[in-house]
């Protein structure tokens, strides 16, 4: 499986030593420099040696630095001219004077999207909803501002399997969640800064006992990821005070999607008796 750098830094980035994380911290931050300028240029600018650049390279998995420059050039060419007009019209109004924080809040959440549809790891995705549609039963942990993100990503996958459950609610504890979890389980994590520790720490016992760990985060120096089995890194900038969650909130929704395509006539089945049973108990408002 060819891996994004994104994907490839998220599960070594916690191994490497403090030069090596430099090396590492300059690259998300400078892609297109590193894609297109020679690396004497690179390491002068980022202050580092150009054996710290080929060390972290082959840390992270890579022949060297060049097969490292080679992954980015691809992403640069997959993502050159692939925003929607909607995008491009946001833009043009901000450029001529529109600096309402509407404009700019919208700007910024359709780039998160378009930045994540072009770097999605497919294969990665796919492995994911695979282990999900296996798995004895799904743990979902999610804390502070992922909560919301946790909540709904459980309520969307009752529709379709009786499996899924959140590892912690308001009265119950996140150890008597875990308890039992294996490797027929998964856990997927939601976090983002500042990361919830009752996260982090559900997300190192579950790996522990064996289970598939998915982390969903923002950030390669999210502490979660070194005990993930999968890992997804979402774009979250934003104008606002907070960090979106637009992004996220769109994989969780690709990842149900995907596995309601795997459940066939069951899900189908279910999904309707689920239907008929909020009718049943007035849960819903029907005409």
């Amino acid at each position: 499986m060819q891996h994004s750098f994104e994907q490839q830094l998220a599960g070594r980035y916690a191994t490497l030593s403090a030069k090596l994380k430099e090396a590492a911290d300059f690259v998300v931050a400078n892609p297109v420099d590193v894609a297109t300028r020679s690396l004497r240029a690179v390491s002068k600018d980022a202050k580092l040696s150009p054996a710290t650049f080929s060390r972290m390279s082959t840390a992270l998995g890579y022949d060297g630095y060049d097969a490292l420059r080679e992954v980015l050039r691809r992403s640069m060419e997959r993502h050159a001219g692939s925003f929607s007009s909607r995008v491009e019209d946001l833009q043009k109004r901000h450029d001529h004077g529109d600096q309402s924080f509407l404009n700019s809040h919208l700007l910024a959440c359709s780039t998160n999207l378009e930045a994540m549809g072009t770097h999605l790891d497919i294969p990665t995705i796919e492995m994911c909803v695979d282990r999900l549609h296996i798995a004895r039963r799904v743990l979902v942990a999610g804390a502070l501002g992922s909560t919301g993100i946790a909540e709904y990503l459980t309520y969307m996958a009752s529709f379709i399997a009786d499996n899924w459950s959140m590892a912690h609610r308001m009265g119950a504890s996140m150890a008597s969640g875990l308890v039992g979890i294996s490797d027929k389980d998964v856990l997927v994590v939601i976090t983002k800064p500042p990361f919830a520790k009752l996260t982090i720490n559900a997300a190192k016992e579950a790996s522990a006992s064996g289970a598939f760990v998915i982390v969903i985060t923002d950030t390669h120096t999210c502490p979660a990821l070194i005990f993930a089995s999968a890992s997804f890194i979402v774009p979250t900038q934003s104008p606002h005070f907070f960090s979106s969650y637009a992004s996220t909130l769109v994989l969780v929704e690709i990842m149900i999607g995907m596995l309601a395509g795997r459940g066939g006539t069951e899900a189908r089945d279910r999904i309707a008796l689920v239907e008929d049973r909020n009718r049943t108990l007035n849960e819903v408002w029907d005409r």
